[in-house]
């Protein structure tokens, strides 16, 4: 695939579509001439559906069957095949109808896999960034909903040793500044992603925040979300001249 891919580079060929594929390669041609057609075919199919990452396809015989177009005796014994010489591994299920784990060995396989470290660094990337998800949510004043962009930001953030407490602080920060703006009569207008809150932390990095105002800030911002809310009800209330009882 590789080869195939510098060939279409000098060629000026271009591929009609640009995802899906997977890096058929020598290990690949030796599968071929090494299996049945049958056991290949699911060979074929398991290397398209893995993860690319970890070589592992969670899948049943009975699924297996009816995507193949094969009995489930039939897909069984490609299975063994597959097993037999070295190609595969299988976590089988507790019966014909529960799911097992292929395991594209690493003969066989084309992709690097995590290593333990790599696996130790997503763990904490992920929390990291499920920290700062969650404190950008909840403080009520973004538009609901963190992206695609905001997750790479956050990321990008962990990568440049930003701490997740410093992130925190700002975020409570300019949640207090929104909230009082929106108080003072400025534009109701939500913060629409985690950039909005990138100046902060170069404030808050020049002007550390003192001991423990991080709990103040974010008391701060239950608060002011709460007269902000009983705000929009009022003026609610006055626009269409009901009379609505205040949200406590």
């Amino acid at each position: 695939m590789a080869a195939d891919t510098q060939a279409s580079k000098k060629s000026g060929l271009k591929l009609k579509v640009t995802s899906g594929w997977f890096a058929a390669g020598v290990s690949f041609q030796r599968a071929l001439r090494l299996l049945s057609d049958g056991a290949f075919k699911l060979f074929a199919y398991l290397s398209l559906e893995a993860d690319r990452g970890t070589g592992c396809l969670e899948a049943s015989q009975t699924d297996l069957a009816r995507v193949l177009g094969k009995s489930r005796r039939i897909i069984s014994k490609y299975v063994a095949e597959l097993e037999g010489k070295g190609i595969c591994s299988v976590r089988s299920g507790s019966n014909q109808y529960a799911r097992n784990i292929f395991e594209i060995l690493d003969d066989y396989w084309p992709y690097f896999r995590p290593t333990i470290a790599d696996e130790t660094k997503r763990k904490e990337e992920d929390a990291y960034v499920a920290a700062v998800r969650d404190t950008f949510l909840a403080t009520g004043c973004t538009q609901g909903k963190f992206g695609i962009g905001d997750e790479k930001s956050a990321k990008a953030m962990k990568e440049n040793g930003v701490s997740l407490e410093l992130v925190q602080e700002a975020l409570l920060l300019g949640a207090c500044r929104k909230y009082g703006s929106w108080l003072n009569g400025g534009s109701p207008e939500p913060i629409g992603s985690l950039a909005y809150f990138e100046a902060l932390l170069s404030e808050i990095r020049d002007q550390p925040l003192p001991p423990g105002y991080r709990e103040y800030l974010r008391t701060k911002v239950v608060q002011l979300a709460r007269m902000w809310k009983e705000t929009k009800t009022a003026a609610l209330r006055a626009e269409n001249g009901e009379n609505l009882p205040l949200d406590k």
